[in-house]
């Protein structure tokens, strides 16, 4: 299954172009599901058909769905106090009702993301359209099952599993109870939960679509995403200039904001796939006038991002690490080694990366920013690099 994240900043339409894209690709021939985090019904406007949490025929080979983020977070919360039954009783505490709870933050973003990973194993469908949040909560969003699955490595280590007929023993000795098995048990389910959503962000198969007006706030818009997209190892397939104008006269008070949507369009044409998508004057509603957008096609063999290394042993004396960052500039650029892994801080952005094994055996011996790629050096440690060879 391919699969294209949909995301621009806030108004840009973003809905609307994932309602056409997916329409698009179902007139094609193409079997799509339109998984939509919009919390009002835009996809349903544009479609011409009312949409919800289970998932409905909009066309012929589309279906749409929108998530209901409440109704999840009941589900997991009363299965939680489920498993945790015997520790709530021991503690004394009143289990909550179901028609009490309300989500907590961050829960509308998980259910979310495991309407995602349900979305691709199903096997029903050929393609995947996701329209996500507005920027930037959808790079935070993109980022979440990464870093959760980080934090319960380093909160609860699987390797700890292994010492499972100590732990009385052991609680005994230290004078306080150890981790009880469930606890284990449910940060393993988290943990491959969350790596089947991030196997589904990774895959070669997946791009995202940029939408955004042309102009100064969509362009400082689309350079922060291109940038935290790339640091998240995700290709920008396409940028889809929303809402723009028709040729006018130069007397018609349009004409300055034609003449700006026309300079930031030359521009975008310098560095993006840019698909202009015109302004029909209106809402779009319903097949024709998603049809009358006119965005792209689906394409079916996406060029994934690589972070390669090149051996330049034999002329520097150096592995080079490749990590393009577009539109990077070195003075908002910080790298720290720690351990088996490299943090990246650029911008408003970061990630910790784990090492290819090769270079796990070196020292840093450098790093510069050249043309959009950070390029970072490596030197192999004699005291872990074998002789003669890799």
């Amino acid at each position: 299954m391919r699969t294209i994240l949909i995301t621009g900043p806030g108004g840009s339409g973003r809905s609307t172009i994932a309602a056409a894209t997916a329409a698009r690709a179902a007139a094609d021939g193409i079997r799509t599901l339109l998984l939509s985090a919009d919390r009002t019904d835009t996809p349903g406007a544009a479609l011409g058909a009312a949409t919800g949490p289970v998932p409905a025929e909009a066309a012929p080979l589309l279906t749409v769905c929108r998530p209901d983020a409440v109704d999840r977070f009941r589900q997991d919360l009363t299965a939680f106090q489920t498993r945790a039954a015997n520790v709530l009783d021991l503690l004394g505490a009143v289990r909550l009702d179901a028609e009490e709870v309300t989500p907590l933050p961050g829960a509308e973003e998980l259910s979310f993301l495991r309407a995602l990973r349900d979305a691709v194993l199903c096997e029903r469908y050929d393609l995947l359209v996701v329209d996500l949040p507005p920027l930037p909560q959808a790079l935070a969003l993109l980022a979440l099952p990464e870093e959760l699955r980080r934090y319960l490595r380093r909160l609860l280590p699987p390797e700890r599993q292994a010492a499972r007929a100590l732990r009385p023993v052991l609680g005994r000795l230290a004078g306080v109870p150890m981790p009880a098995e469930w606890l284990y048990e449910t940060a393993a389910r988290w943990d491959l939960e969350l790596a089947a959503v991030e196997a589904v962000l990774t895959d070669r198969g997946t791009a995202v679509r940029l939408v955004a007006e042309p102009g100064p706030a969509g362009a400082d818009a689309v350079r922060t995403a291109t940038l935290g997209l790339a640091l998240r190892g995700l290709p920008t397939e396409a940028l889809i200039a929303n809402r723009v104008l028709p040729d006018t006269d130069g007397g018609t008070w349009l004409a300055g904001l034609l003449a700006q949507q026309r300079k930031t369009l030359a521009e975008w044409q310098q560095e993006y796939d840019v698909h202009p998508v015109p302004h029909l004057g209106r809402d779009p509603h319903g097949g024709d006038d998603l049809a009358a957008l006119a965005v792209p096609a689906v394409n079916q063999a996406p060029a994934p991002v690589e972070w390669p290394v090149t051996d330049r042993i034999a002329e520097d004396g150096v592995l080079v690490w490749h990590v393009p960052l577009p539109g990077a500039t070195r003075d908002e650029l910080d790298l720290i080694r720690r351990g088996d892994e490299l943090l990246i801080a650029v911008g408003p952005f970061r990630r910790i990366v784990p090492l290819p094994s090769a270079l796990r055996r070196c020292t840093v011996a450098g790093a510069a920013l050249r043309e959009g790629e950070l390029r970072v050096r490596f030197a192999p440690d004699p005291g872990l690099w074998p002789t003669g060879g890799r």
